[in-house]
């Protein structure tokens, strides 16, 4: 799911949007990437965040290969430059999104993801149209700072699957509940994990 969803951002990346002046700071790609938050924020909370980072990895392989093969045209430098961006800022985001998920997962069902993909989401924008753009005068910033908002607007919209998904991929249990019970002796309690 996450090469598909890699895929398909690296590719409607190419098309802004028409409509209402926003060809200069928006692309279609804005709308599919957000996706990839929701699908590493889900693994991680259901199966933590050694699994996460392994389903980033095989997604950021999948959507590389899927992004040489099906959608880089290797003689136009903006092609190649695009498939570069997307590993850098995919890798660097979503890695990102992890640490920080990780590190709120204990607070309220939405703390975690928030913040992990509005920081993501912060970074992967700038990243990407930077490296895939930047001298071309493609307007990268203006880009950048359309795509952000699109981002912004997602992550808070994702946040009411990323809820209903929980009901399916339940949390996994924390470091204290998979310990056993501390073992007693003449000397009181010792915790089985001393």
């Amino acid at each position: 799911m996450m090469g598909v969803v890699v895929l398909s951002s690296n590719y409607l990346v190419q098309f802004p949007i028409n409509y209402f002046g926003l060809n200069e700071i928006l692309t279609y790609g804005a709308f599919s990437y957000p996706i990839a938050f929701l699908i590493t924020d889900l693994a991680n909370r259901s199966y933590g965040k050694l699994l996460a980072r392994q389903i980033v990895y095989l997604g950021f392989l999948l959507g590389i290969m899927f992004t040489l093969l099906f959608s880089t045209d290797f003689a136009d430098l903006i092609s190649v430059r695009i498939a570069i961006g997307s590993g850098v800022a995919f890798i660097t985001a979503q890695l990102l999104d992890i640490q920080i998920f990780d590190q709120l997962r204990k607070k309220e069902w939405f703390v975690a993801p928030l913040p992990s993909s509005l920081f993501g989401s912060t970074v992967h924008p700038f990243l990407f149209f930077s490296i895939s753009f930047y001298g071309t005068g493609v307007p990268w910033v203006t880009l950048s700072l359309g795509d952000l908002g699109v981002k912004i607007l997602v992550a808070l919209i994702m946040l009411i699957p990323f809820r209903m998904l929980l009901k399916i991929f339940k949390p996994t249990p924390t470091l204290k509940s998979l310990s056993s019970p501390p073992l007693e002796n003449n000397l009181g309690k010792i915790p089985a994990n001393f």
